[in-house]
C-alpha cells in the first residue's frame, strides 16, 4: 500500500473530494438531485476544496412500457462536465424484487470501476462524499473500504425516515453508520432519527441546505403575474406529482377558499388522478397544471404566487419552502420532519395542525388574515444562505486531507 501523499505535502493543498450519490443531475435529467449539486458548487465556490463526481445511473434492458422510467437514465451521458466539475455515470443494473436488497451490493460493483480508473489515471482523493444513506451511503462504505478512503454519508430524507422501516436496510444502514468517518444530516430532526437507530450523535453534524440567494430573489411581480395571467389570490404547489407530496390536498382545500386559484408545476403519475379529483370537487376552473418548469422559471412563478402550500408527508429539508420565501412568497407546510425548521416564525409562513384539506385551508386563511410583508419574508431567506453550509463542510472534510490510501 503506498499513501496518496505525507502530512508535509498536505500543508496548504486543497481537499481532494470524491462525491459519490445516484442523486444528482444529468444531460439528460438536468434537475435530478440538484439540490446535491448546489452544495457542490456553493463548497467549491469558496475554494480550497477540489471535487470529481461518480454518479451511477440505474440500468434496465427494457426502455418502453412499464419501465419507461428508465428510458431517461439511459440517455445519460457516460460523463460530462457540469459547471466545471467532471462528472461520471457508471451503469448498475436494476433488479426487479430484488431491487432494495442487492442496490448497494449493484453500486459498489459499477462504481469500483469507476474510480479505479480514475485512480488509474492519477487522480488521488482525501475523502469519499456519499449523498443517501441507503444504498448510496452503504456502497460508499464498501468503496471506502476497497480504496482504503474515510467516506462521510449525508442523510437527506426517506433513507433515514422511510427506509429504515425495512429490517434488512435497516441493518445495513446502520454498519454504513458505524464504518463511516462522519455524518451530516440536512435537519435536526433526521439526526434525531440517526441516533435513535443507535448512532452517537458526536459524529453527526446538521448541516441543512441553503438557498440561492442570486438565483431567487424578488422581481416585478406586475410583470410575473402578468405572465402567468393571474388576477386574484393564488396559491402554488411545486414537486413531483406523487401521493406523498400532498397536491390532493391543496386541491381538496380549494372548495373551503374560494375566488382562490392553484398553480400546480410538475409532473408525475398522479397527474390523471388529480385532474379527476379537481373536477369531481368543482374547482376544475382553478387548479392550473404546468408540468415540470425548469428550475430557473421557479422564481417567477414563486412571485407571481400569494404563498406556496407543500403538504407532504415526508421531507427533510424541503428546499423549495425556502427557495419560495427568497422570492418573497410565504408558504403553508405540513408540520412533518425538517419542515418546522424552516417554517419556524410568523414572517415564513403558517404549518399546517394536521395533514389534511381542512388543516390547509384553515392554514392558508390564517397566513392570509396576517400576511407578511414580502421584505420581511425575502429577510427571513436571507439567514439561509450557503456560507455556514459549506464552512461546516469544509471543517469536517479538512479533517480528512493527507489520510486517504489507496492500494
Amino acid at each position: 500500500m503506498s499513501s496518496v501523499s505525507s502530512p508535509a505535502n498536505d500543508i496548504g493543498r486543497p481537499v481532494r473530494l470524491l462525491l459519490f450519490s445516484t442523486l444528482y443531475p444529468n444531460a439528460a435529467q438536468p434537475h435530478h438531485g440538484v439540490f446535491v449539486e448546489n452544495r457542490l458548487r456553493h463548497l467549491l465556490a469558496t475554494g480550497g476544496v477540489t471535487a470529481r463526481v461518480v454518479a451511477p445511473v440505474p440500468w434496465f434492458p427494457v426502455t418502453g412500457g412499464a419501465f419507461g422510467q428508465y428510458a431517461a437514465f439511459a440517455r445519460a451521458p457516460r460523463a460530462e462536465s457540469r459547471y466545471g466539475v467532471e462528472v461520471g455515470h457508471p451503469r448498475y443494473p436494476v433488479i426487479p424484487r430484488f431491487g432494495m436488497t442487492l442496490a448497494p451490493l449493484l453500486l459498489y460493483l459499477a462504481a469500483r470501476r469507476s474510480v479505479a480508473r480514475l485512480l488509474a489515471d492519477g487522480h488521488r482523493f482525501d475523502v469519499i462524499d456519499a449523498h443517501y444513506f441507503y444504498p448510496d451511503g452503504v456502497a460508499a462504505i464498501l468503496l471506502g473500504r476497497r480504496f482504503r478512503l474515510p467516506v462521510t454519508i449525508t442523510a437527506r430524507g426517506t433513507d433515514i425516515n422511510l427506509i429504515p422501516q425495512y429490517a434488512l436496510p435497516r441493518r445495513m444502514i446502520r454498519w454504513a453508520a458505524r464504518n463511516a468517518a462522519h455524518m451530516i444530516t440536512v435537519c435536526q430532526a433526521l439526526k434525531d432519527s440517526l441516533v435513535g437507530l443507535g448512532v452517537d450523535a458526536a459524529r453527526v453534524t446538521v448541516l441543512r441546505n441553503g438557498v440561492d440567494l442570486q438565483m431567487f430573489r424578488p422581481g416585478d411581480r406586475d410583470l410575473q403575474r402578468r405572465r402567468y395571467d393571474l388576477d386574484g389570490p393564488t396559491l402554488i404547489s411545486v414537486g413531483h406529482l406523487i401521493e406523498r407530496k400532498g397536491h390532493d390536498l391543496a386541491i381538496g382545500a380549494l372548495p373551503s377558499l374560494p375566488g382562490m386559484r392553484l398553480l400546480i408545476a410538475g409532473e408525475g403519475p398522479e397527474h390523471g388522478a388529480l385532474e379527476i379529483l379537481a373536477t369531481r370537487l368543482g374547482v376544475a376552473d382553478r387548479v392550473r397544471f404546468l408540468g415540470r418548469r425548469p428550475h430557473e422559471e421557479l422564481a417567477d412563478l414563486y412571485g407571481a404566487a400569494d404563498a406556496l402550500v407543500l403538504a407532504s408527508s415526508r421531507e427533510g429539508w424541503a428546499n423549495v419552502l425556502l427557495e419560495a420565501m427568497a422570492c418573497g412568497t410565504p408558504v403553508v407546510a405540513s408540520d412533518v420532519w425538517g419542515t418546522p425548521e424552516v417554517v419556524a416564525v410568523p414572517e415564513a409562513g403558517r404549518l399546517m395542525r394536521a395533514r389534511t384539506s381542512e388543516a390547509l385551508a384553515e392554514a392558508v386563511n390564517a397566513l392570509f388574515a396576517d400576511l407578511p410583508s414580502r421584505a420581511a419574508t425575502r429577510a427571513y431567506a436571507e439567514r439561509f444562505s450557503w456560507d455556514a453550509t459549506s464552512a461546516g463542510q469544509k471543517a469536517i472534510f479538512s479533517r480528512f486531507t493527507g489520510r486517504g490510501r489507496v492500494a
